[in-house]
């Protein structure tokens, strides 16, 4: 088992560097150019900084999570777990690795019994993100990638930050020795289930987009980006781009003939809709045009928790209508508290509100959000279910078989 730094030992660490150049520098500062003093402090701030801001960012609530009975645990061990929403790629963490900070790697996944995991990828994000209003011309994710030392051409492209994500996904795949795979057809969903049924400890994995301003203003580029293996497709993220509004933007306005264009096109590529953080009018626009199941990847519902994040009963009503599903996540703001029971109540009143078959997980973890579980304690949402009311076959779709159906249906074959 592996542990990487954790933010103490990582201080202490930036101590000791600072200190020992301090006392150095009097007998090394005639050998020291100004570019090298540079370079050193380059290396220290890259290596020092992305550690520091998503150990802070990245964070399960120190409080304990409901503790699993022995019947949660029996229920979860027999689970098909899919997550239709996490943001790993985001941060230089190697995902093979079990961490100490963030939600996701893959040691903490397989503990968790998660058999797909869908991950998120961020191309820009506005500093100060609210749920309110933000505007496009702004971007915290360019110092992000500079710091963390990512290619030249991510520095000002947003579709190749997503094409590098989706690098790096298939570099820890290679890395992996066959437990992590990953899904970009429906023949790659069967044999991850046929092995899964045979207690192999695998993960599959998949890519999703948040928000198609990755396209850089091209439909074309679905194609390079479904090469890539993103599968999911969410068209705006917390800020309107060339598709439509965002639920978070300045207009919140509805599809554009280019956002047309794309949900037209996504749905000819086989690759999900998906309609997190989009403005009510897309939403309605959407499923207008759409002939297949959407899903919402990460959200809440407004019957729990009343905020511009959250779905209505009437957009849950008309996204369940195509045969889609929606996933609850599991930050405070989306389901107006810390807990996992907090979540398990905003899925007792979606499951009640348009069947449980249309329920489903999105945690959004290692989203900047602070989690009351990370991706190993998953069977305490299952405990919570239980005390909700909900049975095991009910458990096992709102876990994963409701999401797993929704991309049977739609996937390439």
């Amino acid at each position: 088992m592996y542990t990487s730094i954790s933010k103490r030992t990582l201080a202490l660490l930036s101590t000791l560097v600072l200190l020992a150049l301090s006392l150095m520098a009097p007998v090394f500062l005639p050998w020291l150019t100004l570019p090298l003093i540079l370079l050193i402090l380059l290396i220290l701030v890259s290596w020092l900084l992305p550690l520091l801001v998503e150990s802070r960012t990245n964070r399960v609530r120190p409080e304990p999570a409901l503790p699993a009975s022995r019947e949660a645990h029996q229920i979860h061990s027999q689970l098909f777990i899919a997550d239709l929403h996490a943001d790993p790629l985001m941060w230089n963490r190697d995902l093979l690795r079990r961490h100490s900070y963030g939600h996701i790697d893959l040691p903490r996944l397989v503990e968790g019994n998660v058999a797909l995991q869908v991950f998120g990828v961020v191309t820009q994000s506005p500093p100060g993100q609210n749920f309110e209003k933000n505007a496009s011309n702004k971007d915290q994710i360019t110092p992000l990638v500079i710091c963390q030392g990512w290619p030249l051409p991510t520095w000002n492209s947003r579709l190749q930050r997503a094409v590098y994500q989706a690098a790096r996904l298939e570099g820890f795949v290679a890395r992996a020795e066959g437990k992590l795979v990953s899904v970009r057809s429906v023949q790659d969903l069967e044999t991850l289930q046929a092995r899964r049924a045979k207690n192999e400890k695998i993960v599959g994995g998949f890519l999703g987009l948040e928000g198609v301003h990755a396209l850089d203003g091209r439909v074309e580029n679905l194609e390079l980006l479904f090469a890539s293996g993103f599968r999911m497709i969410g068209l705006t993220h917390f800020f309107d781009n060339e598709a439509g509004g965002s639920a978070h933007g300045i207009e919140k306005s509805g599809l554009t003939p280019f956002g047309k264009q794309v949900v037209r096109r996504v749905q000819e590529l086989h690759m999900v809709l998906d309609l997190a953080h989009a403005s009510p009018q897309v939403i309605d626009d959407a499923l207008e045009i759409t002939a297949a199941p959407v899903v919402v990847s990460h959200t809440g519902v407004r019957g729990t928790c009343d905020n511009r994040r959250n779905l209505s009963d009437d957009q849950a009503r008309r996204i369940a209508a195509t045969g889609g599903v929606m996933g609850i996540a599991l930050f405070d703001t989306a389901v107006c508290g810390p807990r996992v029971e907090d979540t398990a109540h905003a899925i007792r009143y979606l499951a009640d509100l348009v069947g449980v078959e249309h329920a489903a997980l999105g945690s959004d973890f290692d989203g900047s959000v602070m989690a009351p579980i990370d991706a190993s304690g998953w069977p305490s949402l299952t405990e919570a279910l239980l005390k909700e009311g909900f049975n095991a076959g009910e458990i096992a779709g709102i876990m994963g078989l409701n999401a797993l159906r929704v991309f049977m249906q739609v996937f390439p074959r």
